[in-house]
Formats: C-alpha cells, structure tokens, sequence
C-alpha cells in the first residue's frame, strides 16, 4: 500500500523499509485506404444505415467466420487458432456513453466450459489497437478473430484457468467501432466509461473490473481511473501518456510527430476488416468512408499549441486526476525515448489512492517484455506474478502471500530500492544561476525526421541524438551554469522546475548534466518552451531520478533548441536570461531500501547516445543537497 505524498512536500527519512509492425499513412493514404476498406462492405454499410444502435445496444454475438464450427455459444481455440487456449470468443455491441450514436465494439474472451452466466470478474483493455486484421498495420491474417496484442498477458499469467473475462473494446473510429478519432477527448472518455460499465453489467461479470494496457491502452487506464466508477477495482498502466498536449507539444513548441501521430492514427482507423469479419464488424469499419470528416478534424483538431485551451484542458488527465483513489499499478522509464514521464508527478500528487510502480531507466516496453538474449528489458523479474496479485486483491479479495513494496525503482546507476511512494525527498532547494545570453539559432536541431518513422504511441521514439564528442561550454548557442562538486552521492529526484527572465522572445532549451571531473558528462533531463515575448518563463523539467557520485558537478545548459526532438522555428534573437532559478529535490541513497532487480539494458544504450565530453567547466557557483 503506497503512503501518500503531499504535493511539494518534502518527506525527511532517516531509513524506508518498500505492437507490431505498420508505418505512419500520410492523410490522402488513409483516406485511400478508407475507400479501399468500403470496397469490401459497400453492401454492409447499406444495411447499417437502417440499423438502430440502440436496439441492439448491448448484443453479444457469435463470430460469424467461425461459428459453422461450434453448436454452442462462442468459438474456441480449436475452432479457431486466434483464439487463446482455454478461452471462448464472442463478440459484443454496445453505445458509447455520450448518446453521440457511437457504436462500440468489443471482443470478449471466457474461460471454457463456463455457463452464460457463470460470473467472473473483468479485464478490459480499451484502445485502438485491437483491429481483427492488426494493431497498427494488416498483419497478413488469413482468418478473422480476436487481436493478439496481450495475448503474452492472457497467456502469462493464466488468466482463463485463473477465472478471469477478458474483454478488449475498440475505441470510436477503430477495428469494429463507429464514431470519429477523438485523442482522449470527451468521446474518447464516454467510450472508456460505457466500457467499464458495460463490462460490469454483464450476466456473467461480479460487478468488478480492472483495466490493463500499455501506451495508449494505459492512457485509457488512466482515463477509467479519473472517471471515479465504482466498478473499476484497479488499473495497470504501462508506460502511459499523461497528459496528453505533452505527446505532441512542449510548452508550446511542437513535437516532431505533431502532425506524424494523427496521420498514424487515421491509417490505423482504415485498416481494411478481414473478408470474413461479419457484415456488422465490416459496415462499423467503414465509418470513416461515409464521414470524411473524421480523417480531415484528426489532422487539425489538436494543432492548438495553447496549453490551457478548452481542447487541452479536457484532456489534461494529470489534472483531472485529483482526488482519484481507484488503486493504480503503473510502470514508467525515466529515460523514455517516447511517453515521456511529463506530469506523472502531478497524476500520482492528484490521486489518492493505493499506487503500485515499477519505474527505471528503460525505454517503451512492457514488465514482461526480453530481449533476444533473455534480459527483461525493464530488469526487474515478475511482473505478471506481481499484476495478478494486484488484480487477485482488488477484483477477488485473495490476499498475497507475497509481500510486494508500493514502489520499486531503479536508478541510474542500474541499482533497485524499495519505497512506500515516489518521489521520496529527503531535502529540497531553489538554486540561483549566474545571468547569460545565447542566440536562438536552432543550432544543431535540423534532424530531419525519417520518412519511414512510425509515429503511432506504440512505436514512436526520439531521434537518435547527433554524433559529438565534445560539447564547448562557452559557444554562443547556449550558456552554462555549474554546482560545485557534491560531497557524497546525491540522487535529483521528483521533477526539476526553472524560471528566469528573458529579454527578448525566442525559444529555450533547458539541459541537465551529470558532469564526471575528467569532464565526461550524460545529459539527463531536458525540456523545452516557446518565449512568447519579453519578460518571465517557468516551465518543468521532466521527472528524473538520477544519481550524482562524489565529486560529480551538475551542469545546466540554457540556450537555444539544439535537438531534433522538437520542430521550434528559430528568432535568431539574442536572448539574455536574468533570475534564472531552479527548484529541485534530493534524496540521499544513504537510505535507500535493495529489492531484487538487474540493470535495465537500455540505460547502457542511453548513455551511450547522450555522454559528451564537455569543455571549460568552471568550479561552480551553486551547491546542492546542502
């Protein structure tokens, strides 16, 4: 159980006992392939068009390919090899939660050999990649049936022998649902609402539902828990985005997938249904062909770089998290090249709840997830064992035997503790920075992006840094301030804040370095912002968990956007920075609390790609952790 955290609080602690392939589709590709997709259902959307949602709101219906096979209810696994073993598979109808006339559409996998209303408590992922023919791109299925997407979490963990439902929804607009692409939005929202609470109402379901996903099937997670459903028992959200302006936008300059993403998506949306889809799965699929609209309002609806516009806002979930309590399993890497930890402090602050967390120095996996060599790619062993206590306690009252810590964390050194909660702070301070000025050239940003990126949740990553080994520290792209060397190791935790005032408007780039005395030097934290005119910026960092060895200094480096993980235009403005200050907190790894875990493999990668050698770094005019 996590000890909660007072937003800004700084606890002093002497000891503490805790998808797939497919390629981003250009517009005019996804709307090609939406024609293409109503080729093959031009007959059934005819009949959709008389079809009353309503009516047949919450319908379960057998697979039509497969059912010949089977004089009972359902299909399994020897009927049909997409089916897991142990399971049968139905498909299901129901409307979204906003009376928009949305039509939703679920796979629901049983446990064999149960009667119709034999009840189970539920799984539901909801998302948008749970498409018969694939996740993010046709994956050359010759028969239509559920997606594998978990099919590792079904199968690692026993879910069906276990006695568990497993239900995967279709957000609006994807696989078999109707309805256009909404980004997390209002729409998106009711669809996570009408699934938990379709999920719950079943003959066959207790009434208790826990969530599960990764990426944007975890942001929807996120969603169900700010919904405040009492049917929601618990959620297990891997690498999520949470807040979703962040995945797109950086205080106002944007990301280099900010037009990628939607595209990706609207191709994902025209993925053609498989021949022997049902003439129902088939016509839902078809949407978009008959609403053009959907492609086109995707592409430009979430363009606003404005932060706080009624589009964001509603879909600032870290925001809408406050005074949540639904319990909550979530894994991050602090050094994502993808869902980037941007206020998950602020998410985790808001809600109240029991929290669970694995969060390291790994990049866009799963708990379970290996490398060819057999490594588990977040380094910490038992994953599922630990997800199935979790949903064990929450969904069925089964109390652990094993006793799991709130909190297991591995830093940068590849070292793992045990904590109640995160961030743990032992001491906390505000540092002054000498004043500077940089010209705002965009110096070394023009990367350009490859034409072959995915740019889906799924697959998106930053693009590999620029090849350096050197990095001058008085270049007139940006300045440098430095600390004095730490007196014992000290970790910066939690999420780094600056401000200062700028003379003239422009864009800044605010770094960390974690600076070696033979200047070998790893760029750690970093973001970024638009200067709209003259006068005062704040901004966060993202949150880090990174530890200084004695004797390490950190560097902070305030100039202009010199990486090709933004698209920021250039003033070419000289900017001078005044009052720089930056908010930190510390902890003391003098207490920190072993638990089991091997270094992540892809912190070694990381500090390969981001380890510079600096030059002309001074004695420092700041100290830490004092």
């Amino acid at each position: 159980m996590s000890i909660r955290r007072g937003a800004g609080a700084v606890a002093l602690v002497a000891a503490v006992a805790l998808a797939t392939g497919g390629t981003a589709t250009a517009a005019t590709a996804a709307t090609a392939a939406a024609t293409t997709k109503a080729t093959s259902a031009t007959a059934a959307a005819a009949n959709a068009a008389t079809m009353n949602a309503a009516a047949v709101a919450a319908a379960s219906v057998r697979p039509g390919a497969a059912a010949t096979a089977n004089a009972g209810p359902g299909v399994t696994h020897e009927e049909n090899p997409r089916v897991p073993e142990g399971a049968v598979w139905t498909e299901a109808y129901f409307p979204s939660a906003d009376r928009s006339g949305v039509e939703l559409h679920a796979d629901v996998l049983r446990p064999v050999g149960l009667s119709a209303r034999a009840k189970t408590p539920v799984i539901l992922a909801v998302g948008p990649y749970f498409g018969h023919a694939g996740q993010t791109g046709p994956e050359g299925w010759t028969q239509t049936g559920p997606s594998s997407r978990f099919a590792d979490f079904t199968s690692g963990t026993d879910l069906f022998a276990r006695g568990y439902t497993y239900v995967m929804v279709d957000l609006r607009g994807f696989g078999g649902s109707t309805g256009c692409l909404d980004w997390v939005g209002p729409g998106e929202q009711a669809d996570v609402r009408a699934a938990i609470q379709w999920a719950s109402r079943q003959p066959w379901s207790t009434g208790k539902v826990g969530m599960y996903g990764k990426s944007y099937d975890a942001v929807t997670g996120l969603v169900g828990n700010n919904l405040r459903l009492n049917a929601l028992k618990a959620v297990v959200a891997q690498e999520p985005v949470w807040n979703m302006y962040n995945y797109l936008f950086s205080n106002e300059v944007p990301r280099p997938n900010v037009t990628g993403t939607p595209n990706a998506y609207n191709g994902i949306a025209t993925i053609a249904p498989l021949p022997d889809d049902s003439d129902r799965y088939k016509a839902n699929a078809a949407y978009e062909t008959s609403h053009p609209e959907c492609l086109a309002d995707n592409l430009t609806n979430n363009n606003n770089p404005e932060l706080n516009s009624p589009y964001w806002r509603a879909r600032n979930l870290a925001a809408a998290a406050k005074g949540t309590t639904t319990p909550l399993f979530v894994t991050q890497g602090f050094i994502e090249n993808n869902t980037k930890p941007e206020d998950m402090e602020e998410y985790l602050d808001n809600h109240r709840g029991v929290e669970r967390g694995w969060l390291g120095q790994w990049e866009h996996v799963r708990g379970n997830e290996t490398n060819g060599d057999g490594q588990l790619l977040q380094g910490r062993a038992g994953f599922f064992d630990e997800v199935m206590r979790f949903y064990d306690y929450y969904l069925k009252g089964i109390r652990p035997a094993v006793h799991d810590p709130a909190y297991a964390i591995e830093d940068s050194t590849g070292v793992w503790r045990a904590q109640p909660t995160w961030p743990l702070p032992t001491s906390a301070s505000t540092e002054s920075l000498p004043d500077g000025q940089y010209v705002d050239d965009g110096a070394a940003s023009a990367l350009a992006a490859p034409q072959d990126r995915q740019w889906d949740m799924e697959h998106y990553a930053d693009p590999v840094p620029l090849a350096a080994n050197k990095l001058a520290a008085g270049d007139t792209h940006s300045n440098f301030s430095w600390s004095t060397p730490v007196r014992s190791r000290l970790r910066i935790t939690a999420t780094p804040s600056v401000t200062f005032a700028a003379s003239a408007p422009g864009n800044v780039m605010v770094r960390l370095w974690d600076v070696a005395p033979d200047g070998t030097s790893v760029m750690f934290d970093e973001n970024v912002a638009l200067i709209e005119r003259a006068g005062r910026v704040a901004f966060d960092l993202k949150s880090t968990d990174w530890t200084l060895e004695t004797g390490h200094q950190l560097g902070v480096q305030i100039g202009t956007i010199g990486s090709g993980s933004w698209r920021d235009t250039p003033s070419g403005n000289t900017i001078t920075v005044t009052r720089a200050r930056l908010g930190f907190e510390f902890q003391n790894p003098r207490f920190d609390v072993p638990t089991q875990g091997d270094r992540s493999p892809f912190l070694d990668t990381y500090l390969r790609q981001y380890t510079r050698t600096l030059t002309g770094v001074g004695p420092g005019t700041f100290r830490l952790g004092r």
